[in-house]
């Protein structure tokens, strides 16, 4: 037999326990698991699983910045090098939340600066964020490579300016839709002379004049600038010149695409087919703010190339859009103005035979408005685009035909958003109610996780919704359903069911009661202009002390006890309990 070696002092480390070497095996393991969702699962396991998810991630998302502490998150998770962090719920976009309510990125960033000093990436929405938060990004995190603010508030042009000064390393500057302060800074001269890292940048949103002399010399001095988007300050005698600097671009944001005032007579001679000639590795177009026309040829030998193309603010008609639509067969993401008609969207559908993504946006979002596009352009794109996975489509009419041919024509829609304008609209030619169209919209669509209802709806359309809509994770619900039996269906019978916003619908306090079982397992309920009272969403608050439940006005009043319904209520999980930063109209029961 063989002489087993002695344990002492002098013998070496002993082999490693089973449960180091479990946990090292599942490190590597966790390490090419990508997918949050299967992360959250796979640390949930165990203990060891949840340590060891804990030290392999990287990427820290957070759903809801109330939903836990930056302690509590910086604590867990040690090596994080890209954070997502959203704030206010999406009603706020539609002006349904009260100025100043929250959302402020300040102690998260604070939190971050000292745990993780070598972060790469910040993605921040829906945040309010100062130009001291900016200030705070620049000197704290040298590693930054990218930073997008989205539909962000409270910040200015001498943030910017500090950012471009002291953030050395930054390759993606991207702002979408936030409200930019203008400060009067020339941030864009605060960007090195001596040449940048910049691969992105993204200005879109900034309503301010810019020192185009400056935004010249950026280009020059950023070779590997792919992607570039601008405000409405930029003409298109200037877009020419940018685009000559910079060929190499593969994403573009036109400005203006109208000549300047000033030089009007210059720029109108100007070759402007040959700079997107130039560009041949342009394939995303987006932009065309206070477009004129007339330009719109010149896009054209880009347009076989183009796979996203967004006109959401080009003010063209049927005959405008055909003239280069046809020739984007390519086209997989396509936004529109309303006022490109049916007429437009059958030439969008005769064409664009891989369009996976589709916005119709209208031009006039009045209830009270005839609009341009109805029931036919929309059955026109589901018979002509049948690979189409999201679709957002406001209009004024429609019919329950029309809605169901698309869900048998587009049976890949993970996202179907159908906004009717106007209160409780039927089918225009039935007079029926849309409860079948959107009914066909969840059987025949399996992979469906987003949804948007609209119309005149009974509690049958979120029967429909509750017994097929399995996958379903977000739900919007607008002036629609009979009593409370339709969002009782939707809570009992959608087991994935994450965000649930309901505005202007005839929907009491039994809801609450039914949502108990479910409020932990979802990310927030938004009810507003329902039939809540302040005692039922007082009783949910006691039964549930890991749901925040707040109630405001969409102005700045506070909610008084003899008020006879609450105007809205965000019921929201968190492992920290009420938020302390709340202003004085909002109140947490």
């Amino acid at each position: 037999m063989r002489e087993s070696k002695p344990n002492g002092p002098g013998a070496g480390p002993g082999p490693p326990c089973p449960d180091q070497v479990l946990e090292n095996v599942l490190e590597n393991v966790l390490q090419f698991l990508t997918c949050r969702r299967d992360r959250n699962a796979a640390s949930l396991v165990c203990k060891s699983w949840y340590r060891a998810e804990a030290m392999t991630r990287s990427e820290l998302f957070i759903g809801n910045c109330y939903a836990v502490a930056p302690g509590r998150a910086t604590a867990r998770f040690h090596r994080i090098t890209a954070v997502v962090i959203k704030g206010k719920p999406r009603f706020a976009d539609f002006g349904l939340m009260p100025i100043n309510w929250g959302a402020h990125s300040t102690r998260w960033l604070t939190a971050f600066a000292g745990a993780y000093p070598f972060l790469e990436k910040i993605y921040l929405k829906r945040m309010s964020v100062t130009d001291d938060d900016l200030g705070l990004i620049a000197n704290s995190f040298s590693c930054l490579k990218e930073l997008t603010l989205v539909c962000c508030e409270g910040f200015g042009t001498s943030g910017l300016a500090v950012l471009a000064c002291k953030s050395r390393q930054l390759r993606v500057l991207d702002l979408f839709e936030d409200e930019v302060n203008d400060d009067e800074v020339d941030w864009i001269s605060c960007f090195p002379e001596s040449g940048t890292c910049l691969e992105s940048l993204s200005f879109d949103c900034v309503e301010c004049p810019i020192n185009f002399a400056a935004l010249e010399r950026l280009l020059g001095g950023s070779p590997n600038l792919k992607k570039l988007r601008l405000n409405r300050f930029v003409s298109i005698g200037q877009l020419y010149h940018l685009m000559i600097r910079a060929p190499q671009i593969t994403h573009l944001g036109t400005g203006s695409f109208s000549p300047s005032e000033i030089t009007q007579q210059a720029e109108q001679e100007l070759d402007y087919r040959a700079a997107f000639t130039a560009c041949k590795s342009l394939v995303c177009l987006s932009g065309f703010r206070e477009i004129a026309p007339e330009y719109l040829p010149a896009i054209l030998p880009v347009c076989a190339n183009l796979t996203s193309l967004n006109l959401s603010y080009a003010n063209i008609n049927a005959e405008q859009l055909r003239s280069v639509i046809c020739y984007c067969h390519n086209l997989q993401t396509f936004w529109v103005l309303d006022t490109v008609g049916d007429e437009g969207l059958q030439a969008v559908a005769a064409t664009c035979k891989d369009l996976r993504e589709l916005r119709v946006f209208p031009v006039d979002p009045r209830e009270d408005s005839e609009g341009f596009v109805s029931e036919v352009g929309l059955l026109a794109i589901s018979e002509g685009c049948r690979m189409l996975q999201s679709i957002l489509y406001f209009c004024q009419r429609m019919t329950n035909a029309a809605v169901t041919a698309t869900s048998k024509n587009c049976p890949e829609l993970v996202v179907f958003r159908l906004c009717i304008m106007g209160r409780h609209r039927p089918d225009h030619l039935t007079n029926e109610p849309m409860d079948e169209g959107f009914g066909a919209i969840v059987m025949n669509c399996k992979k469906l996780t987003r949804l948007a209802v609209s119309g005149l709806l009974t509690d049958k359309a979120f029967d429909y919704i509750g017994k097929y809509g399995k996958l379903v994770r977000t739900l919007s619900v607008a002036f629609a359903g009979d009593t409370d039996m339709a969002l009782k269906y939707v809570l009992e019978g959608c087991p994935n069911l994450l965000k649930l916003e309901v505005r202007d619908s005839p929907f009491g306090d039994s809801v609450l009661r039914a949502g108990l079982p479910h409020f932990y397992s979802m990310r927030f309920l938004w009810m507003s202009a329902c039939r809540l009272t302040l005692p039922a969403c007082g009783e949910i608050a006691k039964e549930m002390p890991h749901l925040v439940v707040e109630v405001f006005t969409s102005g700045t009043e506070p909610v008084h006890d003899e008020d006879e319904f609450v105007d809205t209520s965000y019921m929201y999980r968190s492992l920290e309990g009420p938020r302390d930063d709340a202003p004085e109209y909002v109140r947490i029961l």
